[in-house]
């Protein structure tokens, strides 16, 4: 039988384009019909006369689309994984919490208070979820790069030039009230996380303040998500 290796057999859309590749210019003028020469190449006539039935072609393609199926659902490697995170408080923090957060069992907020590259202070709440699926985690979590609120971010304000945004996300819906203040309503239990750090944070939600010198301030709000029945 022949011999015909994945990367062959993936190069064959069809089991018709599997004879094809073993019909010749001289078949075709002798023969002068592309159906024969088909015919004469699964009956062995042609090519290399160890054909592979349209069963066995069949099989084999199978076979290929199932492997390829396995290796896109192998899950994807933590960017936290194997780092060394013992001098960073809020890197091993966020790394306790990745794989959680990824396969979305836990959404999170993380609120970030610090200086620029320019030396103004800057603030701002991050969809950590958003950011993962984004970002590549790895240069922070390797501590080549900082991570900072962007203006792209939930929420983000600069205290000198007071500029301010804010970004619903796909996790997050944000609401400005005046009288409680920043709002965050998860999308998938509509539950709302409050930041205000003298207010409750609400039901399923926990704040986490983390005591670092990485930063001037950091906060994680954790929400466990409930689907609405």
């Amino acid at each position: 039988m022949e011999d015909v290796g994945g990367d062959a057999m993936e190069t064959y859309t069809t089991y018709e384009d599997y004879l094809d590749s073993q019909i010749t210019d001289t078949d075709m003028f002798y023969l002068e019909s592309e159906d024969l020469a088909r015919q004469l190449v699964e009956l062995g006539y042609r090519g290399s006369g160890d054909t592979l039935k349209r069963e066995e072609f069949e099989a084999r393609k199978k076979a290929i689309r199932e492997r390829s199926m396995q290796k896109t659902n192998v899950p994807k490697q933590l960017s936290s994984a194997g780092k060394n995170l013992t001098d960073s408080p809020v890197l091993l923090a966020l790394a306790n919490r990745e794989e959680l957060v990824r396969n979305g069992k836990l959404t999170t907020i993380i609120f970030i208070r610090d200086k620029n590259s320019k030396g103004q202070e800057v603030s701002g709440y991050i969809d950590y979820a958003l950011r993962l699926k984004t970002e590549n985690f790895e240069p922070y979590f390797e501590g080549r790069k900082q991570l900072m609120p962007k203006p792209s971010d939930l929420s983000y304000y600069n205290w000198e030039t007071q500029t301010s945004t804010s970004n619903s996300t796909p996790n997050f819906q944000v609401i400005a009230d005046n009288e409680t203040g920043l709002l965050f309503k998860n999308k998938r239990d509509r539950k709302v996380i409050n930041v205000d750090p003298n207010a409750n944070p609400g039901d399923n939600s926990t704040r986490t303040e983390i005591k670092t010198s990485e930063y001037l301030q950091v906060v994680i709000y954790d929400h466990m998500t409930r689907r609405k029945s």
